[in-house]
């Protein structure tokens, strides 16, 4: 035996993951390379003869991509003796049972915990109740009848093997302390990894789970299309649009690239053309496959968290999901918000929307919405009786905005105006149909202003043009305001053609 071999199942781990690739993926040859090092470990003493006592769910992942460092941090999250619970926790579909699901797995074949690996389901069934259920069939357990409930998961704790470590495994907790009563008691045996949409107290080690990076969000994409017949690589352009639109989202990107891997005549092209044309209703996104970890679609999964919200919090993601798909200056929002509707803005914000990770803080007052949760909000905003009062707000909010940029604007007030103009842009793309009459115009001429106050005139010339169509198409070709689009983009080529002849 080579005297530099690991010696113990932390240092396996820690070796293999060093070797992964630069991607993150936990491949089949790691796996068979953790089972080959096992040979030459001492297997740790255990109660039971055979094989450690679990009930861990099987993995649907076809590749675990991109999540190596994670699977690092929260081994070393979960060995620390003086840690009892820690937490992953993240928005929905982002992948926090399949990384517990692997990480049970990857410690059941290094025997890390021998006294046994328990996975409880928080959120269908009692955990109470599956305790009790899996210390009969499991440790051939059998708690007095006539004590209740509580009584019998606590002498199940006590009278649990008493060599080796515990992990207990808690999926999809949406009440920390409704369940904490039945957790074991502090001990460095027992290790608790719960899984959660929620941002937990400080008392309690999270790791946060964040949606994937690009290079590896392609890579699960391929993983899922290599039977195809070009898979992805004569594509990529079509693969990189394809993942940006579902926000690298690990739910999205699997639901699709199954559905894919069913319809090999389907081009990535066209399946970016349906997913803009019926969002989250196209069935790409709605139906999972038996054999998934998640057992539900994009939109059935943020559902889950749309019900734990207030009438409040619900108007705010819907408001939200106005602005456009880039980095939302919290003043804008305010700004949006009568005295009626400021009291609970900031609550809101931060107990509901951020604690679920509905939203997510960019930097200091930035905030944003994930491309398929904006998605989702919209799709809501129909429903709700607000819906057309707050689009106004918005709408007049961000021609407050346009009507501030002078002819000539100074390199400060760029700058000042700089992230409002994608939400500027929105309203001239898919909201002029709440903007008046009598202020339509202005919604162009902000935008010409910014462009071309910067040198930037093929974006001003462009948005010239959709001032000419969008006002003559609404207003006739007789409104005066059409005359002045038309005097817009004229003087715009009076700047802009000497210098093309130069």
């Amino acid at each position: 035996m080579s005297e530099n071999r690991p010696s113990n199942p932390e240092e396996i781990l820690q070796s293999i993951l060093r070797n992964v690739q630069v991607g993150g993926n936990l491949t089949t040859g790691d796996i068979t390379q953790i089972l080959n090092l096992l040979v030459i470990i001492p297997q740790p003493q255990r109660c039971y003869p055979q094989e450690i006592p679990h009930n861990i769910p099987p993995s649907g992942a076809v590749q675990f991509v991109g999540r190596a460092t994670e699977l690092a941090n929260l081994s070393t999250m979960l060995q620390a003796n003086n840690q009892l619970v820690t937490a992953i926790n993240g928005m929905g579909g982002v992948g926090k049972t399949e990384l517990a699901t692997q990480y049970a797995l990857l410690h059941l074949l290094l025997s890390t915990y021998s006294g046994g690996i328990c996975w409880l389901r928080a959120r269908s069934e009692d955990i109470s109740l599956q305790v009790v259920e899996f210390a009969r069939i499991y440790l051939d357990l059998t708690p007095p009848e006539d004590f209740d409930i509580l009584a019998q998961v606590k002498y199940c704790w006590r009278n649990w093997c008493q060599i080796g470590d515990v992990l207990l495994v808690v999926d999809d907790v949406t009440d920390y302390q409704q369940i904490k009563p039945y957790l074991p008691p502090p001990s460095s045996r027992f290790k608790v990894l719960m899984t959660t949409r929620q941002k937990l107290g400080s008392s309690i080690k999270q790791l946060p789970l964040d949606v994937l990076q690009p290079e590896s969000a392609l890579e699960l994409l391929r993983s899922l299309l290599v039977e195809t017949p070009e898979g992805i690589e004569r594509k990529l352009d079509e693969a990189n649009q394809l993942c940006a639109w579902l926000g690298y989202l690990p739910l999205g990107l699997e639901l699709v690239g199954r559905y894919l891997a069913r319809k090999p005549d389907l081009s990535l092209s066209t399946m970016i053309e349906r997913l803009t044309e019926k969002r989250l209703e196209q069935p790409a996104l709605v139906n999972s496959e038996a054999d998934m970890t998640a057992q539900l679609g994009v939109q059935a999964a943020f559902e889950l968290s749309w019900q734990e919200l207030a009438e409040y919090d619900r108007l705010l993601g819907c408001l939200l999901s106005l602005f456009a798909a880039a980095p939302i200056p919290w003043k804008l929002v305010e700004q949006n918000l009568t005295e009626e509707y400021q009291g609970g803005l900031e609550e809101s914000r931060d107990d509901k929307l951020l604690k679920l990770h509905l939203l997510q803080r960019q930097d200091e007052g930035i905030y944003q919405l994930h491309p398929l949760l904006r998605e989702f909000f919209q799709s809501k905003f129909t429903g709700l009786d607000k819906a057309e009062e707050w689009k106004g707000w918005f709408c007049r909010v961000m021609l407050e905005v346009a009507q501030s940029i002078p002819s000539s604007p100074t390199q400060e007030l760029i700058t000042s105006v700089k992230n409002a103009i994608p939400h500027l842009e929105e309203v001239a793309q898919h909201l002029t149909d709440a903007v008046t009459d009598d202020n339509l115009i202005w919604v162009f001429v902000g935008l010409e202003r910014f462009y071309s106050g910067q040198g930037l005139y093929a974006s001003a010339e462009h948005w010239c043009k959709e001032c000419v169509t969008v006002v003559q198409t609404r207003l006739g070709k007789e409104h005066p305001d059409v005359t002045s689009s038309f005097n817009n983009l004229a003087l715009l080529y009076n700047v802009t053609l000497p210098r093309r002849w130069q």
